[in-house]
């Protein structure tokens, strides 16, 4: 009787103890939607441990947050104790009625300021010893992981036309990646084009002459970059798990009577249509679909009860798709087709 109590307790221990296996997760933008990826993010913390995270707006302040070292359980209350109406940010002109949002479009080109977000994740992210990009170096990285940084964030140029991988891509503005404050690059994201003002990069270009580059949301180019670490950064022994959020919202009709309420429902329309309709097999095997229960991107007075219904959600779609994935059989499957 008591070998069988001991060989019990080795083996509750040995379970205790086992480590997690590895793996690398996009997540999808999607504005206040994100959420739901949280949610998911829960259920999924349960089978892996992160290696390399991507995010596209929303999330890639999941993403950031993940890259830091905030457990599932920390990103939850962090979600829950957000004021989402603060996002909607303004100096005291941007207040007035008519005239400060018009005034705003015209020297901002943005209806909000987005600084409240910013300085947000700023703080979020000092809280666990993260500044910049050098901050976020993976250590001791093997050859199958060549990429320098944990952290990879999508934003949009939208002077040069060029999607941007940050912090790699800041070299191009004769920045140093690793000095690039983490906090301003997922700014960089989330700029929703005409409702955040953009981030405005200057630069000397070829000839010694000041070069200005706007930097809007990454979702204009890619919203979902699954496919970011299939070639170069991925082992075959390491999945990608992407989360994506899911539920065209065509019940809701935008009521457009004049025209910053036009601009609102046009970038709107941008946000949720983008990726919704079609999303590759190959991809679609190895991607959570969350629900986003008729909730749009830029639904920043959401209550309490919907944020709780859409983190439910997140975690539901997780559960599920858990119960059918084998990474395994996806290697055999599409393995060859994705490079990895």
């Amino acid at each position: 009787m008591m070998l069988f109590y001991i060989i019990s307790w080795v083996n509750v221990m040995a379970a205790i103890t086992k480590k997690k296996q590895r793996a690398n997760a996009v997540f999808e933008g999607g504005g206040v939607k994100g959420i739901g990826i949280a949610g998911a993010l829960s259920v999924a913390s349960e089978y892996y441990s992160w290696m390399y995270v991507a995010g596209t707006s929303a999330g890639a302040i999941v993403a950031s947050l993940v890259a830091a070292g905030y457990t599932a359980e920390e990103i939850r209350d962090l979600i829950f104790s957000i004021d989402y109406r603060r996002f909607e940010d303004n100096d005291m002109v941007g207040k007035l009625p008519l005239f400060g949002p018009a005034w705003n479009l015209k020297t901002n080109l943005g209806l909000y300021k987005g600084d409240y977000i910013e300085n947000w994740i700023r703080e979020a992210l000092r809280a666990k010893g993260v500044e910049n990009f050098g901050d976020l170096v993976v250590v001791n990285r093997s050859k199958d992981f060549p990429g320098r940084y944990r952290l990879r964030v999508i934003a949009s140029d939208i002077s040069t036309g060029q999607m941007l991988v940050l912090p790699q891509d800041i070299s191009r503005y004769g920045m140093d990646p690793d000095k690039l404050q983490v906090a301003r690059a997922v700014r960089m994201s989330i700029s929703i084009p005409f409702f955040f003002e953009p981030v405005v990069v200057t630069y000397k270009g070829e000839d010694g002459g000041e070069i200005k580059s706007y930097i809007v949301d990454g979702g204009l180019l890619s919203n979902f970059p699954v496919w970011l670490f299939d070639r170069g950064t991925g082992a075959r022994g390491i999945p990608t798990i992407g989360f994506k959020l899911t539920g065209p919202n065509e019940e809701r009709r935008h009521d457009i009577d004049g025209p910053i309420s036009m601009l609102k429902a046009l970038f709107s329309t941008m946000l949720e249509a983008h990726d919704n309709r079609f999303v590759e097999e190959k991809n679609f095997q190895r991607t959570i679909a969350i629900p986003t229960l008729g909730i749009r991107a830029t639904d920043f007075s959401i209550s309490e009860e919907r944020i709780r219904s859409l983190y439910e959600s997140g975690a539901a779609a997780a559960r599920e798709f858990f119960k059918d994935w084998n990474y395994r059989l996806f290697l055999l499957k599409y393995g060859n087709r994705l490079g990895i």
